[in-house]
């Protein structure tokens, strides 16, 4: 696992172990950032369910400005803060331990982009969707990633479906703000 362009290009990037962990393989994630690549610069980051932290540290990479990292698991937050650390973003990143959807309910930021990647089959998307709507700005960006056939609707308050695309056994569906603007 490497941070794939920007500032800290090439850098590599540590990982749990195990059949918990199941990080975006780099195909996908360049995939994701071709998707974004327009709307990294200046935002405000969140990566929900962050396991390793490789896709907020990739946007940190790109020019973002900040980075929220928020995950459940301690070990999995500790290579976070390791991955953070090895490539000089402690300034930009905020690293929190605890469960998403609480962390979602007493949220005061606003987010211009978000990454989702729960364990699949749990049910997390849709819990945290209709919360993190409420977090993003006038030109948010979601994207979730998830299981192969799993329907998302095609809103969540704000949010509007822009796009699912396919990978193998993995999706990622685009959601952005449904503020009237489109810019393809």
């Amino acid at each position: 696992m490497r941070v794939i362009t920007g500032s800290a290009r090439g850098r590599r990037l540590r990982t749990l172990e195990g059949m918990d962990v199941r990080p975006t393989t780099d195909k996908v994630k360049e995939a994701i950032f071709s998707i974004v690549q327009f709307d990294i610069e200046g935002s405000a980051v969140l990566d929900l369910f962050s396991g390793s932290g490789q896709m907020g540290i990739e946007a940190l990479s790109r020019g973002a400005n900040s980075c929220v990292f928020i995950d459940n698991s301690r070990a999995s937050l500790e290579v976070t803060r390791e991955n953070i650390a090895a490539v000089g973003f402690q300034k930009q990143a905020s690293v929190s331990n605890m469960d998403s959807i609480d962390f979602l309910k007493t949220c005061k930021y606003t987010f211009d982009l978000a990454f989702l990647d729960p364990p699949y089959g749990k049910g997390l998307i849709e819990k945290a969707m209709p919360l993190l709507c409420e977090k993003m700005s006038d030109r948010g960006i979601i994207l979730c990633e998830h299981e192969k056939g799993l329907e998302l609707p095609e809103n969540y308050g704000k949010m509007f479906k822009h796009r699912t695309y396919k990978y193998g056994k993995i999706e990622v569906t685009v959601y952005r703000n449904g503020n009237g603007e489109d810019d393809e």
